[in-house]
């Protein structure tokens, strides 16, 4: 799918683009022809609570740029509704227009005691991971769709891990991570009642097995160039994507004059891999939701063949 310049004189708001999924969106948006508003709380002179320092959201304006979009990198606290208000309406003081809005805000990791019972897990960690997964993305809508809805053709995408097919009968344990990655989901389907007597669209968009950088150096440490060899770790990370393939994902839905048709729906970028005929980087299409349901959590051998 070709979506060179499909997006000229759009513009994005994508919360949550430092790094991983969010800053690929971002830039794949900006490479569409959008104006891209990149937000986020790491800069070059503040680091967030994540903890790592070497993306920021200058660095992902700077990505915008390089892809020939425009990139506006705008740090913000989305926890703080009078900075998010700042936010929106500087948008609408320079644009005067909203059209795509993607809430990918999360940085929730570091808190998640994987494992844990309930009771056990950390409470102060546990409530601090709703409120980045959850919290941030209500006021960031709460602002910016009174902006998206001026103009008819407005895309929200709420970014969670995982689809409704996958998340809704399994428990994505711990019990405060289920939580925060279930609910984008339901945020989606519920503005989908409400958006579109507006000419505007909601969906739920989740990257598979996502290979970001905290995944490629903490977790696997390999890069991108050498990925494969983190399969002998694991296996069934041979299934993984690259940020690109969700990036992608969320400039084909906001390219598409037919996007109401996914309306409440919880879609996953290897799917809309299949729907729009785009690619990874490497020109390969990992449906890896279906593969972990197919393969991994059917304790099969893993096997990518088919599935990418």
């Amino acid at each position: 799918m070709n979506t060179a310049g499909a997006l000229t004189g759009k513009v994005a708001l994508v919360a949550g683009a430092t790094r991983g999924s969010g800053r690929a969106m971002a830039v794949e948006l900006g490479r569409a022809g959008a104006t891209v508003y990149a937000t986020g709380r790491t800069t070059r002179e503040h680091v967030s609570e994540v903890g790592r320092a070497t993306e920021t959201i200058e660095g992902t304006a700077e990505l915008i740029e390089e892809a020939g979009g425009t990139g506006v990198a705008v740090p913000t606290d989305h926890l703080d509704p009078e900075q998010v208000r700042a936010l929106t309406e500087r948008i609408d003081r320079e644009q005067g227009r909203l059209d795509i809005l993607v809430n990918d805000i999360w940085g929730g990791d570091h808190l998640v005691g994987w494992d844990k019972k309930m009771w056990e897990h950390d409470l102060a960690d546990g409530m601090r991971m709703l409120r980045l997964g959850v919290e941030t993305h209500i006021v960031t809508s709460r602002y910016a769709i009174p902006l998206l809805i001026r103009n008819p053709g407005g895309l929200v995408v709420e970014v969670t891990d995982g689809t409704e097919e996958y998340n809704g009968p399994r428990y994505r344990n711990p019990f405060y991570y289920d939580l925060a990655k279930y609910a984008p989901l339901r945020m989606a389907h519920g503005l989908a009642e409400e958006l579109p007597e507006y000419g505007a669209t909601a969906v739920c968009l989740t990257p598979g097995w996502l290979r970001s950088e905290a995944m490629l150096d903490t977790a696997f440490k390999v890069t991108e160039e050498n990925w494969r060899e983190g399969a002998a770790q694991n296996p069934h990370f041979a299934i993984s994507e690259s940020p690109v393939l969700v990036g992608r994902a969320v400039t084909a839905l906001a390219a598409d004059p037919d996007v109401a048709r996914f309306n409440g729906k919880s879609l996953s970028s290897g799917g809309l891999a299949q729907e729009y005929g785009f690619t990874d980087a490497d020109g390969s299409a990992p449906d890896a939701w279906r593969y972990m349901t197919e393969v991994d959590q059917s304790a099969k051998t893993a096997d990518v063949t088919g599935y990418r």
